[in-house]
C-alpha cells in the first residue's frame, strides 16, 4: 500500500497522541517555560513528519525525519528533567 498522506503514517499518528498526551499531563504545571518547552518540542515531532512527506523528496523527508527524531529525544529528555523535579 502506498502512503499518499502524511495522516496515514503510522509514526504522525503516534505522534499526534505524544503531542495530546503532553498537553493533557502538563495542563496544571506552574513551570510555563518548561510547559512551553516540551510542547513545541513535541509539535515538531509531528509537524516535521508531516512537512517532510509533503516536500516530495526521498532525502528531504528523511532530513525532516532526522529532525523529527532531534525533537523526540529533546521531549525524552525534558520528561527526564520532569521526573527528576516530581522526585
Amino acid at each position: 500500500m502506498k502512503i499518499t498522506r502524511f495522516e496515514d503514517i503510522d509514526a504522525w499518528k503516534e505522534s499526534r497522541i505524544l503531542v495530546e498526551t503532553i498537553y493533557l499531563v502538563t495542563k496544571e504545571v506552574r513551570d510555563f517555560a518548561f510547559v512551553n518547552q516540551i510542547t513545541r518540542a513535541a509539535v515538531s515531532v509531528m509537524s516535521n513528519i508531516a512537512e517532510g512527506f509533503d516536500r516530495n523528496s526521498n532525502k528531504e523527508f528523511i532530513h525532516f525525519l532526522i529532525i523529527s527524531r532531534g525533537s523526540l529525544s529533546e521531549v525524552k529528555s525534558l520528561l527526564y528533567v520532569a521526573i527528576d523535579i516530581v522526585i
